[in-house]
C-alpha cells in the first residue's frame, strides 16, 4: 500500500520552481531516502506534504489524506521532526513529551502511559530528570523524534535528522530509524549517503527540484553496478603496476584501466573473463598484491553520476 504518493507536484517562489512536477510513491511501513543536493527542494517537499505550505499546482497524499484539502485530518496522521527540533530548554523530557501530547488531546493517563513508553524507546529515561537545555545535540534529536511520535503516526517526516551530530550521537539516532521500520513509515530527507545506504529501504534522488530516480536500494545499486575490479600491489612496485596496466588495457575484455600509485581499477566487459585471467596476468607481471577484489557500486557513485556537483535551487 502506499503511504505517500504524489502526482506532478509543484512548488514556486517568484519565479523560481523549487519543485518542479515531482512524482513519486512511498510504500507504507518502510524506510525512504529522500536526496538531493543542499537547495535542490527536499525541505520544501516535507513542508507541502506536512500541509506546511501550499503547492503550486499537482496533487499529493499522506496515509490517504489529500495533502490540499485535508489538513486537520492529516495532522493526526504524522509526524514531523525539522532540522532544528523545537524544544522548550527548561523543561525535563516529560514535561516536554507531556505538553506535546495535551496537544492532541491525549488523557492524563494516556499521556502518562505515552511519555514513560516513548522514553525509553529513544533511550532517555536515565535523563527523565535533567533539563532539556543540557542535553547534547544527539539527546535532543532523539527527543525530537520521541515528539513525532506521541501521536502514533502513519508516516514520520524527518528533515536532516543526523546532519550536525558527531559519530556517536548519528548512530543512537540512526538505530531508532531502523527499529522504526514496520511501525510506521519513515520519510527522511537527507544530503548524507552512508546513513542512506545503511537504513533505507528505498530511495529518491531529486534535483533541481525534479525527481532524477526512484527505487529500492538493491534495485538502484543494481541497475548502475559497473563490472569493475580494484588491486592494490605492495609500495615500491608503481613502475610495474604501470606496466601491468598498459598492457591490461590491450586485452580484448578490458574497458577500461586506472592506475593510482600501486592501486588498479579495472573495468570489464566480460566478468568471466575477467575472473578467470586477472589475477594470474597480476602474477605473472611479479606483482605481490595486498587487495583484489570485485568492486560494487556505493549510493555516492550512483548520486555523482546522476546528480554531479551542481544542481541545486
Amino acid at each position: 500500500m502506499e503511504a505517500i504518493r504524489t502526482d506532478g507536484l509543484q512548488k514556486r517562489f517568484g519565479k523560481v520552481r523549487a519543485l518542479d512536477g515531482l512524482t513519486l510513491t512511498v510504500e507504507q511501513g518502510t524506510v525512504f531516502g529522500f536526496l538531493g543536493p543542499n537547495g535542490a527542494g527536499k525541505t520544501t517537499t516535507i513542508r507541502v506534504l506536512t500541509g506546511l505550505a501550499r503547492a503550486s499546482g499537482g496533487q499529493a497524499w499522506v496515509a490517504g489524506t489529500p495533502v490540499s484539502i485535508g489538513r486537520k485530518e492529516l495532522a493526526r496522521k504524522i509526524g514531523y521532526l525539522p532540522e532544528e527540533p523545537p524544544v522548550y530548554p527548561w523543561m525535563t523530557p516529560p514535561e516536554f513529551l507531556n505538553h506535546v501530547a495535551a496537544t492532541f488531546g491525549l488523557s492524563a493517563n494516556d499521556r502518562r502511559a505515552r511519555t514513560k513508553e516513548l522514553l525509553e524507546l529513544v533511550g532517555l529515561t536515565d535523563v527523565r530528570k535533567r533539563r532539556i537545555g543540557g542535553f547534547s545535540r544527539g539527546m535532543r534529536q532523539r527527543l525530537g523524534i520521541a515528539q513525532a511520535l506521541v501521536n502514533r503516526p502513519q508516516v514520520l517526516f524527518l528533515d536532516e535528522p543526523v546532519s550536525a551530530l558527531d559519530p556517536a550521537g548519528r548512530k543512537e539516532v540512526l538505530d531508532l530509524i531502523v527499529g522504526l521500520r514496520g511501525q510506521c513509515t519513515v520519510f527522511m530527507c537527507t544530503h548524507i549517503l552512508a546513513d542512506v545506504e545503511r537504513v533505507c529501504d528505498s530511495v529518491g534522488i531529486l534535483s533541481q527540484g525534479r525527481l532524477v530516480t526512484e527505487a529500492r536500494q538493491d534495485e538502484l545499486l543494481a541497475r548502475y553496478a559497473v563490472p569493475a575490479f580494484e588491486l592494490v600491489a605492495e609500495n615500491g612496485l608503481a613502475d610495474d603496476v604501470r606496466q601491468w596496466a598498459a598492457a591490461l588495457s590491450r586485452l580484448p575484455w578490458v574497458s577500461s584501466v586506472a592506475v593510482d600509485g600501486t592501486s588498479v581499477r579495472v573495468v570489464v566487459s566480460d566478468i568471466g573473463a575477467a575472473k578467470r585471467s586477472l589475477l594470474p596476468s597480476a602474477m605473472q607481471a611479479g606483482l605481490i598484491l595486498q587487495r583484489y577484489e570485485i568492486v560494487h557500486p556505493s549510493l555516492e557513485d550512483i548520486f555523482l553520476r546522476l546528480v554531479g556537483d551542481g544542481g541545486e535551487r
